[in-house]
Order: C-alpha cells, then sequence, then structure tokens
C-alpha cells in the first residue's frame, strides 16, 4: 500500500512527514504510489492538493464510523475529507452536504487529484471522496467498514454521482 494504515499527520513530525512524501529527493525518479492506473506521481500535482491526497491515503485502512473524526481510529466520509484538508492547512465544513455547498464546482468530466466527489447513496443519505487520480477516488467505505479506494468508473458510483467540487486552487 501507499502509505501505512493508521499514520497520523502531526505537529513538527506531521510536517516533516508531508514534506518528505510530496517533495522527494532531487534528482530521484518520479514516485508513483501505484493506485492509480498511469500511477500517482506526487511531484506532479504538487502543494496543498498533495498534501490533501497523501492525508488521505494515509488512512487507508481506518475503520468506518458513522460520525466517526479520529484519525487512525475511526471515521466517516466527511471526516476523512475535512482531516485530509486540515492537514493540507485548509479549514472546512464538517458534513458531506456542507463541504459540497461549499466547495467551488468542478467540471465532473474532469476532477484533479485533490477534488471532491458527491454521491448521492440513498434517500437522505450522502457521501464524499478525494480524487487521487483520474479515476480512483479515497473515501471512508461502509461496504467494507474501512477507509479505501474505489473507481469513479465503477456503475455504483456513477448512478451515485452528483458533482465534484475543490477547496484547492
Amino acid at each position: 500500500m501507499f502509505a501505512p494504515t493508521n499514520f497520523r499527520f502531526g505537529g513538527l513530525g506531521g510536517l516533516c512527514a508531508v514534506i518528505l512524501l510530496t517533495q522527494g529527493c532531487a534528482g530521484s525518479a518520479p514516485r508513483s504510489s501505484g493506485v492509480g492506473g498511469d500511477g500517482l506521481d506526487l511531484d506532479r500535482i504538487g502543494g496543498q492538493r498533495s498534501e490533501v491526497v497523501v492525508a488521505a491515503l494515509s488512512q487507508m485502512g481506518t475503520p468506518y464510523v458513522y460520525g466517526g473524526d479520529t484519525p487512525g481510529q475511526a471515521l466517516d466520509c466527511s471526516a476523512l475529507v475535512q482531516h485530509a484538508h486540515a492537514v493540507a492547512g485548509l479549514h472546512i465544513p464538517r458534513r458531506s452536504t456542507a463541504q459540497q455547498a461549499a466547495a467551488r464546482p468542478v467540471s465532473g468530466a474532469s476532477p484533479k487529484p485533490g477534488d471532491l466527489v458527491f454521491f448521492k447513496t440513498g434517500p437522505d443519505q450522502y457521501h464524499v471522496g478525494i480524487m487521487v487520480d483520474r479515476d480512483r477516488f479515497v473515501h471512508a467505505s461502509t461496504s467494507k467498514r474501512s477507509v479505501r479506494l474505489a473507481s469513479l468508473g465503477q456503475d455504483y458510483w456513477q448512478k451515485r454521482f452528483i458533482g465534484a467540487g475543490t477547496y484547492l486552487e
């Protein structure tokens, strides 16, 4: 997996981890997470986008708990998104519907890494994830009860997709 499960970003150590994961060594080959069809080149993404993606991927395997907001222990979809943005220095709303309302809309055909994708999964249920490449997004999923990757191209997600948005440049 790209990043260790339950890895936490916080304080100076967290800042150093983000810098190390996103900057690399001079002269090194582009890094790929291996999570996308053509990989995730963190150097190409750069800045806050990279920080959001790395922070979200670092929570892979964290258990899904409705209302959970403790990174590495228990998260729901909107808490994962809020946490990843906080690591990048951005403060966004807690609930997925508020996150969508406050985000700048993005063309649904072309969300970039770090952009948010929104879904309506039930009559009064909404879901949010963070794009990691052109096809995949990371989200706190009830289906496997953990933070994991899914494909935006899957029929299930396409039928429930309601838009994309961003807080990033």
